[in-house]
């Protein structure tokens, strides 16, 4: 990534429990870039690991960057890392701002978001207060001592737009299919949170007609693969470089990815995982089996790109233009 800023980090707290946020700023006190709320940075954390976070500070504040991470034990190593080892100083590198979780622009919007996937929705939630565009916002934690951010969400202009629910206070527990029962005309819907609680949002709101162009969601993580799916599709097969004849052979069991950085072919990576769209590749003949989570459905039906990070090949060969 050619585009790394180096910043330092001015802050860090323990916000809620197994949450803590942390501060970017400038090493060289200059403005950060301009953003608006949805935004995400890659952060490269120490040994390497590149992870992206949603920037859930103060809408368009470009004299720092917060962000704020979920420690999970059993995740791929990025929250251990940056929970146990980036410290108040500590110098960093992170990337310019991408935005693939937007608002729409003077739209009214229901925000909902799980646990820690109230990062984005929070900065959403500002910004529409700003603008004075009408929303309203639904918060799902375990419990009190698991919500983050509890201050700025009884702040004045978005506490009688907010409300809470616990797993620990079953009255409180949110009823989705009344809440999005009758989905009214203009209004958008904006969800973030861990995989089980945004499938279980998404699929209510399709149920009860919500269309898919006022759906709008971010995954920090991608779905889980269903067992019952694997096939063949599974196994190997061959990416043909357009142009130079170059074929490269991906083994089952290895990704796209991994086998064309293995012949020496620069494909620029981040998540890894499908979120996040470093790796769009385009694919010149043959058909993908898409499985990332950052192509729309008309995206991947078109079947002129792919994410090789993650997604594989329906037929023997796909020829891609590098």
């Amino acid at each position: 990534m050619s585009d790394w800023i180096d910043v330092v980090v001015a802050g860090r707290q323990d916000i809620a429990r197994d949450i803590a946020s942390f501060t970017f700023r400038r090493r060289d006190n200059a403005s950060l870039p301009a953003w608006a709320a949805g935004a995400h940075i890659d952060v490269e954390l120490p040994g390497g690991l590149i992870r992206q976070y949603s920037l859930c500070g103060a809408p368009g504040d470009r004299s720092a960057y917060q962000i704020a991470v979920l420690r999970d034990d059993a995740g791929r190593g990025g929250s251990r890392a940056i929970h146990d080892q980036v410290q108040m100083g500590d110098a960093l590198r992170i990337g310019a701002p991408r935005n693939l979780f937007p608002l729409v622009e003077q739209q009214r919007a229901l925000l909902l978001a799980g646990g820690i996937g109230i990062t984005p929705i929070l900065s959403m939630a500002e910004e529409m207060a700003q603008q004075g565009v009408d929303f309203a916002l639904h918060y799902c934690v375990r419990s009190a001592e698991r919500a983050a951010y509890l201050d700025r969400l009884n702040a004045v202009g978005l506490a009688g737009k907010f409300t809470l629910h616990r797993d620990d206070q079953p009255d409180t527990a949110l009823d989705a299919a009344k809440l999005l029962a009758a989905p009214e005309m203009g209004k958008h819907l904006y969800v973030c949170g861990p995989n089980g609680f945004m499938d279980h949002i998404l699929q209510t709101a399709r149920f009860v007609g919500w269309p898919e162009h006022k759906i709008h969601f971010e995954r920090f993580a991608a779905a889980a693969p269903d067992p019952a799916a694997a096939n063949d599709a599974d196994g190997a097969f061959e990416i043909e470089i357009a142009g130079s004849g170059h074929v490269v052979q991906v083994a089952a069991g290895q990704s796209a990815l991994e086998a064309l950085l293995a012949a020496g072919i620069d494909i620029p990576a981040s998540c890894e995982q499908g979120i996040c769209g470093s790796c769009l590749t385009d694919v010149v003949k043959g058909i993908p089996d898409h499985r990332d989570m950052y192509l729309s459905a008309q995206e991947q039906a078109a079947n002129d790109c792919f994410t090789p990070c993650c997604s594989r090949a329906k037929t023997a060969r796909l020829t891609v233009s590098v």
